[in-house]
């Protein structure tokens, strides 16, 4: 039986992580992120077998029927399984996400249509929630990321998978852990796009990184960033990488 724990990772932001331990050779967290406000937003929502676990996890944090905004960096299970059941249960929900991802699936996969994203924020009251296209990075064509811009919050997707069953939080380097993972889930699309997506995200200067797998990360994450892009360089050989 798994359980869904629930930890605040920044001021109205909160982690919902199922660890579940048969993924990879040391287990998988999968983490959702609920960002509390007037308009409250849900980043990713599990595979459809976790609804239950996920949605009481959110109902404990506000009523359910106010779920306004459900985004997600790409079209997965793990990412998006469950989309529709808090569609379903959420009249007000809507998904929210770039224009790429809504042409290609999300017109047809939500059952109501999704509102496409463009350069401008999405304002949800007192948080100011902004998308960033990071198309193949770390994987899929329609991938994209979204920053807080009042607490410098990135939600970082895939970026930094870590297997185990980790703190929520953490300060120290995440970057030793992920190239660990890199090595058994081979996730990351070793693609031109890769190291300027990973400055450009440096460049945002995010000080919380709230990750799929692994601990949310506190601290220096342009730091962590461009560490992470100095190894994938090193690893390529500089032969798909510029």
């Amino acid at each position: 039986m798994f359980t869904t724990t629930i930890d605040e990772v920044a001021p109205d932001i909160f982690r919902l992580s199922t660890y579940i331990p048969d993924v990879g050779p040391s287990g998988l967290a999968f983490n959702q992120f609920l960002i509390r406000d007037a308009e409250p937003m849900l980043f990713h929502t599990g595979m459809r077998q976790l609804f239950p676990l996920v949605a009481d996890a959110v109902a404990s944090l506000i009523a359910l029927s106010d779920l306004r905004w459900i985004s997600f960096s790409h079209v997965e299970a793990d990412e998006c399984g469950s989309m529709n059941q808090f569609l379903a249960a959420s009249p007000r929900a809507q998904v929210v996400h770039g224009g790429l991802a809504c042409m290609v699936s999300l017109n047809d996969l939500a059952d109501r249509p999704p509102h496409v994203i463009g350069e401008d924020a999405l304002d949800i009251g007192s948080k100011r929630m902004r998308f960033l296209p990071t198309p193949h990075v770390p994987h899929n064509w329609e991938s994209g990321l979204w920053i807080e811009e009042t607490t410098s919050t990135l939600f970082a997707g895939d970026l930094f998978t870590a297997g185990g069953d980790l703190p929520a939080v953490t300060d120290d380097d995440i970057v030793e852990a992920a190239l660990i993972a890199e090595d058994v889930f081979h996730s990351t699309s070793m693609g031109p796009d890769l190291l300027p997506t990973l400055e450009r995200l440096a460049s945002l200067e995010p000080t919380t990184m709230a990750l799929m797998h692994g601990s949310s990360f506190h601290g220096d994450g342009a730091g962590q960033l461009r560490e992470l892009a100095a190894a994938y360089a090193a690893r390529s050989g500089g032969l798909a990488l510029h």
